[in-house]
């Protein structure tokens, strides 16, 4: 049976790239990289944050990715026309929607079985919280994954987060792989 595989693209949004309210740095870097290895895939998902104003998601990071402000909007020169499927997490006031199978505007995991997805290649910001959320829950899901390294960014709040939160991905059995290794 062929693998069925999906890009699933993190939280590139507005707020988290550079001159946004939580800039991740080199966030601008990643963007033609992704928007050039989209059309190899069949499947194409993208996830953003979405808080509201009175989220307690803002007691522990300043305010970012509001509903209904440019911040929460996609990077200006990401090619969403590729994009089939859009997923908003982080939605409610209670919680923080780190990971893409939080989001509540489509069911994940289902939707992608619904689909016979069985590997997702996973890009975006920011490797240290939301991508590796989003990565061990889609392990813990039974997927397999793939980051592709050169196509995300940590936040590094503390110096080194990004590489350990590769390393941790890495340990619970992802593969960390580069664009230019796809298989396809």
């Amino acid at each position: 049976m062929p693998e069925v595989s999906c890009l699933l693209i993190v939280d590139l949004q507005r707020d988290f790239c550079p001159g946004g309210a939580l800039a991740v740095a080199g966030a601008d870097e990643i963007v033609p990289r992704i928007n050039g290895i989209m059309k190899k895939f069949a499947l194409v998902m993208a996830s953003r944050d979405m808080h509201p104003a009175g989220t307690r998601h803002f007691d522990t990071w300043p305010v970012h990715c509001v509903q209904g402000t440019p911040g929460a909007e996609f990077h200006p020169e990401l090619d969403t026309a590729c994009i089939d499927c859009f997923l908003e997490k982080g939605t409610s006031c209670e919680d923080d929607g780190y990971s893409d199978f939080e989001s509540s505007n489509v069911d994940l995991a289902d939707c992608l079985r619904a689909r016979g997805v069985t590997r997702l290649y996973v890009c975006g910001l920011a490797t240290d919280y939301c991508v590796q959320a989003t990565v061990l829950d889609a392990l813990a899901q039974g997927f397999e994954v793939s980051v592709l390294e050169d196509c995300v960014r940590a936040v590094d709040v503390r110096p080194g987060d990004g590489a350990r939160a590769l390393a941790a991905m890495r340990e619970h059995g992802a593969e960390i792989i580069t664009s230019e290794r796809l298989p396809f």
